[in-house]
C-alpha cells in the first residue's frame, strides 16, 4: 500500500466534503471530470496526488475554489493584508 501524504489526506477530505456537499457521487464526480471512479476514491483517502488540471476539473464540478481545496480557505474580502504589503 502506498504510503499517504498528509497534504493528499487534507486535500482529499476537502474534495470529499464538497462532494457530499453538492450531492454527487463519487461515479458522477468522476464522470464529470472524466476520470476513473478509483482516481476519486483514491484521491479522496488521500493515495494519491492530482496534477493542476484535474484539480481545475475537480473544483469547476464542484463550485468551490483551488485555495479551498489545496490550504482549506474559504474566499474573503479582507483587503487589509494587501493595503498593508502596498504601503
Amino acid at each position: 500500500m502506498k504510503e499517504r501524504k498528509e497534504i493528499n489526506v487534507q486535500m482529499g477530505g476537502r474534495v470529499r466534503l464538497a462532494r457530499q456537499t453538492a450531492g454527487f457521487t463519487q461515479e458522477k464526480l468522476a464522470e464529470m471530470v472524466d476520470v476513473s471512479v478509483q482516481f476519486i476514491s483514491d484521491f479522496e483517502r488521500g493515495v494519491v496526488g492530482i496534477s493542476i488540471p484535474r484539480l481545475v476539473g475537480i473544483c469547476k464540478a464542484l463550485c468551490v475554489s483551488s485555495d479551498y481545496i489545496l490550504t482549506g480557505k474559504t474566499e474573503s474580502n479582507d483587503t487589509s493584508a494587501v493595503i498593508d504589503r502596498l504601503s
